[in-house]
């Protein structure tokens, strides 16, 4: 069984144009139905606002591994000088369900969030024909640090702006003195949310806030899943979830707006919609678009698959038996 520590997966690197093929891989995937995905279950105990969540797996196809992702989230880490998040991922060899790879590492399951961010920008930009970005994000820990490298990596020359905001401040230390210039601190959400075509949320917020619609024709990726006020998505026809049954529950904006405006599984579209059928064409040029992923299991498989075999390929871990 190979070992993989948070070192070792530093090691490997992040190499995102082969991060987002692999979560377009396993899109592909998923449409063909040759995965198998139970509902992720979330221990509680004591503290309701803490939570372990366990993500099982299967994914066959070019990827063909099992496993299951262990990922805690405590909020009240920070506030001990902790991570919030602790992520570990096992894999199973399919045929003999024997282990055959352990992640213990926050990365991968970091990255494959913003893979996964990266695969829908692209089809949005496809589709709406973006020549210039204004970026948005709204909290700046690491999940919004790694969206940010994730599109200056792809989409740096076409970045016109960066707007961030965070209400625990931010420190630009980690950004790309490459797009350092493009950068700005915004002093309210608001600031940010007016003005960007590509509006991403990265809170751990314990309140929704936004109140006010989408700009127009705007991408509005919810990472955070717990941002928005119904009222402020009242209009919105171009809803996209990666699985109905995972995001409508939990608290989530889609769940919000199914239970007070009246959202249905038929009003929304999947991401296999969007990857494989280009669905995104159906709405006209000022529609905003809302993508609101729970986080599926099948793509910490494939981004888990992707560390472990570019590990043995450079000689980086440890075996054990």
């Amino acid at each position: 069984m190979l070992y993989l520590n948070d070192r070792d997966i530093q090691s490997v690197g992040v190499d995102w144009p082969t991060l987002v093929e692999s979560i377009e891989t396993a899109v592909g995937i998923i449409d063909s139905g040759d995965y198998v995905q139970p509902v992720k279950p979330y221990l509680r105990y004591k503290n309701p606002q803490n939570r372990i969540i366990a993500m099982p797996a299967y994914v066959g196809g070019e990827v063909n591994a099992a496993g299951i992702k262990w990922i805690s989230s405590f909020p009240d880490n920070i506030q001990a000088g902790l991570p919030r998040a602790h992520s570990i991922i096992v894999l199973n060899d399919p045929s003999t369900g024997q282990p055959s790879a352990v992640l213990n590492s926050p990365l991968p399951s970091i990255v494959r969030t913003a893979s996964l961010s990266g695969l829908m920008i692209r089809y949005f930009m496809q589709a709406r024909s973006v020549e210039r970005i204004h970026l948005g994000i709204i909290g700046w820990g690491p999940i919004g640090q790694y969206h940010t490298q994730m599109l200056t990596a792809l989409y740096g020359d076409r970045i016109e702006r960066i707007r961030i905001f965070d209400i625990k401040g931010v420190d630009l230390s980690g950004i790309s003195s490459l797009c350092r210039d493009r950068v700005e601190v915004a002093e309210t959400w608001a600031d940010v949310y007016r003005h960007s075509n590509i509006f991403i949320t990265c809170t751990v917020s314990e309140h929704r806030y936004i109140d006010i619609a989408p700009e127009k024709g705007s991408l509005q990726l919810n990472v955070s899943l717990r941002d928005y006020k119904p009222k402020a998505l009242a209009s919105v026809k171009a809803i996209i979830v990666d699985d109905w049954d995972e995001v409508c529950r939990e608290n989530t904006d889609i769940e919000q707006l199914h239970l007070e405006q009246g959202l249905t599984r038929a009003d929304t579209q999947l991401i296999t919609d969007v990857v494989l059928r280009h669905s995104l064409a159906e709405f006209g040029e000022d529609e905003p678009i809302f993508f609101c992923p729970m986080g599926m299991a099948v793509f910490d498989i494939a981004t888990a698959v992707y560390y472990v075999n570019k590990a043995r390929e450079i000689g980086i871990g440890t075996e054990l038996e």
